[in-house]
């Protein structure tokens, strides 16, 4: 990371929306994208739930709030579970530089094959992140199992 922001600082802001997500009745997912010296461009949560668009998760809201640039390289996607597979496609479509996972416990996606193909990844193992997807799962397993792709539950 070229900021001198802590990750665990930009990660507050994904947490929130999160949060946010999940007080509206959502998945409790939170992203945020920041610039390279850790300037906020775009925040976001999983809505799938609220808005019926099963395209929304946190990281394609954070991206699309964050609006159009010419490069996406020195940018930083923070999220607060492991970006799925949709999600990290994104991040390779558009050649983000650097991922910041707040959990990769509950779910995990395709941070590593990220890694592979050149983006840096920071895994934070935040607690809370742990905690707020554990309980959510433990609470909702068929909605959980609706947004990763498992609608009968068995995975």
């Amino acid at each position: 990371m070229t900021q001198a922001i802590p990750a665990t600082r930009l990660l507050e802001v994904a947490y929130d929306e999160a949060l946010r997500g999940l007080a509206e009745g959502g998945i409790p997912i939170g992203a945020a994208l920041f610039d390279g010296d850790g300037t906020l461009l775009g925040r976001g949560h999983n809505r799938r739930v609220q808005s019926g668009d099963p395209s929304t998760h946190a990281e394609t809201d954070a991206f699309r709030a964050a609006g159009r640039r010419r490069d996406y390289g020195s940018t930083i996607m923070v999220t607060t579970l492991s970006p799925c597979w949709y999600c990290s496609g994104l991040v390779r479509q558009f050649g983000i530089g650097t991922v910041i996972v707040g959990e990769a416990r509950t779910f995990h996606g395709g941070h590593e094959w990220l890694a592979e193909h050149g983006v840096r990844i920071t895994v934070l193992d935040d607690k809370r992140c742990v905690d707020l997807m554990t309980r959510f799962i433990a609470e909702s397993p068929a909605l959980w199992h609706e947004d990763i792709g498992v609608p009968d539950g068995t995975a």
